[in-house]
């Protein structure tokens, strides 16, 4: 239900959208006040499952902040103009387990999270996605100008994990964000039911692409590192019956996708990589001495083929013979 907004100097803003509050305290001597109604309007429109931090007494005293914020379904959208620095002392009550995005457009921000997580400062130009999960507070600059995003953890936690993902706030992917975010603002108070989930899914997707926009530009310096570590793996573990690119991706800890992209980069495939070495193999296995030497159905059994069948197609699509007719070829000739 749309209602009218009394800002920090008594006058009658405008009437509020639903699920979006303006607050203005820009005017010195009225912060205390404006930081009061900001804090009712977040706590009215926002609810408990988004509570405010813990603000510095000083914050309060000289609140100084323009803002916009919108609630779309569980997504929170705020965008913030402060004029003084405002810090936080505390975390929201109870352990968090959110995802924020802030993209600064004007001045710092230094945020602080757990021992383990150190801090991190935001300059403007950039972005910072990252998940909360435990007690954080913040220091902004004077005059800083950002939007914050706060984000369900069950459907992004999975793709973004303990990092803390950072990029340029004008690649093309937050761009198409923002522009997002600003219609969203702009059609809040039209939209139907339908819409409103129409406009919550595509900020949830667009922030996946921005996460993978990050982790694509890291795979491609770190592919060939990658494919030969995991080339080394192959080479020590060929006859193992459950080598696949699934146990490979699990032994070095990232995804079956990340492996094979990172394979692709270096012009090959995970499992061609691992049947020609399996060949390659066989075919030494050939010329060992006559004593030595293995039955073809011991060798396809060994370097995990279905079947003898299997292996004798497979060897001469690769070697142009059969692996009988390859053993006679490098065969001394009798005396």
């Amino acid at each position: 239900m749309n209602r009218l907004a009394m800002s920090s100097t008594g006058a009658v803003a405008d009437e509020l959208l639903p699920g979006s509050f303006p607050a203005d305290s820009i005017l010195t001597g009225t912060s205390p006040h404006g930081f009061e109604a900001f804090r009712r309007d977040w706590e009215t429109q926002i609810g408990d499952g988004f509570p405010l931090p813990t603000y510095s007494s000083a914050t309060i005293r000289d609140f100084q902040v323009k803002s916009r914020v919108a609630k779309v379904r569980d997504v929170v959208i705020a965008d913030l103009h402060t004029e003084l620095p405002a810090q936080t002392t505390g975390a929201p009550p109870g352990v968090e387990d959110q995802i924020r995005m802030y993209i600064m457009r004007r001045g710092a921000c230094t945020f602080v999270g757990a021992p383990d997580r150190g801090e991190h400062t935001l300059s403007a130009g950039q972005y910072l996605l990252r998940h909360v999960g435990r007690p954080w507070h913040f220091q902004t600059s004077p005059r800083q100008t950002a939007q914050t995003l706060i984000l369900p953890s069950a459907t992004l936690r999975p793709l973004i994990g303990v990092r803390n993902i950072t990029g340029p706030a004008d690649s093309a992917e937050v761009r198409l964000l923002f522009a997002h975010i600003m219609m969203v603002h702009a059609t809040m108070a039209d939209l139907s039911s339908a819409g409103v989930d129409a406009a919550r899914s595509t900020l949830i997707q667009l922030v996946k692409a921005v996460a993978r926009s990050r982790f694509d530009e890291a795979e491609s310096r770190l592919a060939p590192v990658l494919a030969q570590a995991a080339k080394d793996f192959v080479d020590s573990h060929l006859a193992d019956p459950e080598l696949s690119p699934r146990m490979l991706a699990h032994e070095l800890n990232v995804s079956v996708r990340t492996l094979q992209r990172a394979f692709t980069a270096v012009g090959d495939s995970v499992t061609s990589y691992i049947r020609h070495r399996r060949l390659e193999e066989a075919r030494l296995a050939l010329t060992a001495p006559s004593g030595q030497l293995m039955t073809i159905s011991e060798l396809a059994a060994y370097w995990q083929f279905a079947d003898g069948s299997h292996f004798i197609r497979t060897f001469k699509k690769h070697y142009g013979q059969t692996p009988t007719d390859y053993a006679r070829s490098i065969s001394p000739p009798e005396s």
